[in-house]
């Protein structure tokens, strides 16, 4: 199943993405919850599956997509996770994932504008796999981490660099309003290779700046999922950005940093491509 958030008329709802089409899921299970993480929490994913192959209630092109999922409770980002960009950071090895935060403002959908702040001018892209969890678990072993996704989404984990280094936290750089993209839709894992190992490229104006696959990643996702559930609580919506691979702009040289009207995709393997146009903020952005 594909499964999107989005806004119709102004009133915000999730659903599915069939062929050209949206089927309005809390309409059709006749539920109150206008929300994809609400869905995931009352554990309603089954029963949205029986209306796949039913007409949508209206047409892609009516609604305007948010991302994933709007409001996730968690969002924790893997850094270093592959071992080619490791290297093109100059960073030590670790025994354990690298985790921070990012907050709900900083996200897009696809299809909408990245805003690149007017403090910074070394703004950078980083294509993802978003793992979004399905099933609370507290303390969940590898061994049954997959049974707690709901899914998969892309992911563009835009970076303001120069505030990113400010210190050794990464959290100011990772922040700003409206600079991650995050979709378009979340990918059931029915709908993956039974290995779960998927190509990811991102593409800047067309050019090819990342390829990978997810198996070049140092902590794979169910050790992601046992690690952050150790030391925290995992919740329906809650999301889990695993990581980007080597070819980020500002270790290419020289240092190649996003400008308005740059085209940033990030397209996965059986997932889909995400894509955003990059924007300057403007006074009237704030």
């Amino acid at each position: 199943m594909k499964l999107i958030s989005y806004s119709r008329n102004g009133i915000a709802s999730c659903g599915l993405w069939v062929r050209d089409g949206v089927i309005d899921l809390p309409r059709r299970l006749g539920v109150r919850a206008q929300d994809l993480k609400t869905l995931l929490a009352n554990d309603l994913l089954e029963q949205a599956a029986k209306y796949c192959d039913e007409a949508p209630d209206f047409a892609l092109a009516d609604v305007r997509l948010e991302p994933v999922i709007p409001n996730p409770r968690n969002i924790l980002c893997v850094g270093l996770n592959y071992e080619d960009h490791r290297v093109e950071t100059k960073r030590p090895k670790v025994d354990h994932p690298t985790i921070f935060m990012r907050v709900a403002e900083s996200l897009q959908a696809h299809g909408a504008a990245l805003l690149i702040p007017q403090e910074s001018d070394q703004f950078d892209y980083e294509g993802e796999l978003a793992v979004i969890i399905g099933k609370e678990g507290r303390r969940i072993p590898e061994s049954h981490a997959w049974n707690h996704v709901a899914g998969v989404s892309c992911f563009n984990e835009g970076t303001v660099r120069d505030w990113q280094y400010h210190t050794h936290q990464f959290g100011p750089g990772k922040n700003f309003p409206r600079t991650g993209a995050f979709g378009p839709a979340l990918i059931t894992l029915d709908e993956l290779p039974d290995d779960r190992v998927l190509t990811l490229e991102t593409r800047v104006n067309g050019e090819v700046r990342q390829a990978a696959t997810t198996s070049q990643m140092l902590f794979f996702i169910p050790k992601l999922i046992e690690y952050c559930s150790t030391f925290m609580t995992l919740y329906p919506g809650d999301v889990i950005v695993s990581g980007t691979p080597g070819g980020v702009g500002a270790k290419r040289q020289p240092p190649s940093w996003l400008s308005n009207g740059d085209v940033v995709e990030v397209e996965i393997g059986n997932v889909g491509t995400l894509r955003n146009v990059c924007q300057k903020e403007l006074r009237n952005d704030v």
